[in-house]
């Protein structure tokens, strides 16, 4: 793809269309409500998807500041039962795939890297229900003294306000650090999800375009369609979650799976912009708050290419059930 064509591209666009103030801000009767409500009151509404954005927004935010529930010593996880899954996209498809995204810019080499659709045998495994928070990667700068802090930090200073909202602005080398620093605290062994295992957990066993369901929703995840254009707390888009439990595996960031980018068996190796940049990089799937509905759809293979368009984080996987380790509260460490 040429510089100029990039330059012209809406899906390279920076500059977000200003929101309307009052479209996240709770009813008055709704904000007494909120405020008076305990932890595990609001973390339920976070994920209700019949409370209004506003209000799930508002509860998320308090949390950030009293301290989520939801984020526990051994993160929660939803059992995904393995066997021979179709990973991929079949060639037929390509061409009406392209068209039902050229509005926001997509361009036909990108969707062949999803080519051809191929069998894959997976192993029973957890996804975790959420992705690595700042709040739990902070637990991790501390314990480890590791040297990167995420770019989305301003100044690197730790943001308070945001602590249930996921990490974002890794590189791959600092996910595989957290999943290996937790998994030596744990005595459980956590590493990021190969990219079949995400695609699957994400569609599930029907073969869902989005993890929701088969048509774009901008309710259903956190992209620019939907206008909030910063990250917001996980799981605060209840009506996309996945058909095995997981939150947020469309829109809020982007996620940074196990695998470097190579083509699918008997595929094409896509040489676009990504390759021409970085080379080699490694995949992330999902979609994020400053990215077009395009990205979160379950097949969509993309990568971190650099600049504030790209804010990745992550989340993890384990190949055996977690129990809980001595000391953890009764929902720590449990599938969903």
């Amino acid at each position: 793809m040429r510089l100029e064509d990039v330059a012209a591209s809406p899906h390279f666009r920076e500059r977000a269309e200003p929101a309307d103030p009052r479209r996240f801000r709770p009813a008055p009767e709704a904000a007494a409500r909120l405020t008076g409500a305990g932890p595990h009151e609001l973390a339920a509404v976070v994920e209700n998807p019949a409370a209004p954005l506003a209000d799930r927004l508002a509860a998320g935010g308090i949390l950030a500041l009293t301290g989520d529930p939801r984020l526990t010593a051994v993160p929660p996880v939803c059992a995904v039962p393995g066997g021979a899954v179709e990973i991929g996209l079949p060639g037929r498809e390509v061409t009406d795939t392209v068209a039902r995204w050229a509005h926001v810019g997509v361009e036909r080499d990108w969707v062949e890297k999803e080519t051809p659709e191929h069998r894959v045998e997976l192993a029973d495994f957890r996804i975790a229900m959420y992705p690595v928070t700042n709040a739990e990667y902070l637990t991790f700068l501390r314990d480890t003294g590791h040297p990167s802090r995420p770019t989305t930090w301003y100044l690197g200073a730790y943001p308070y306000e945001r602590a249930n909202h996921p990490v974002a602005g890794v590189a791959p080398e600092d996910a595989d650090a957290y999943a290996a620093w937790l998994a030596r605290r744990t005595g459980l062994p956590w590493r990021l999800p190969a990219e079949a295992e995400w695609e699957y957990a994400a569609k599930g066993p029907d073969g869902l375009e989005h993890p929701w369901g088969d048509s774009f929703d901008p309710e259903a995840a956190n992209t620019r369609e939907t206008g909030v254009h910063t990250t917001t707390p996980v799981g605060a888009f209840p009506a996309g979650r996945s058909p095995f439990g997981a939150l947020d595996m469309g829109g809020n960031v982007e996620e940074y799976v196990a695998d470097t980018y190579r083509p699918y068996p008997g595929g094409p190796f896509v040489p676009d912009h990504l390759v021409e940049t970085m080379g080699e990089y490694r995949v992330a799937r999902g979609g994020s708050f400053c990215r077009y509905g395009d990205l979160t759809r379950t097949r969509r293979r993309h990568g971190p290419f650099p600049g504030p368009l790209y804010p990745v984080g992550f989340r993890l996987a384990l190949s055996t059930p977690p129990s809980p380790p001595a000391g953890t509260g009764p929902e720590e460490g449990r599938d969903a």
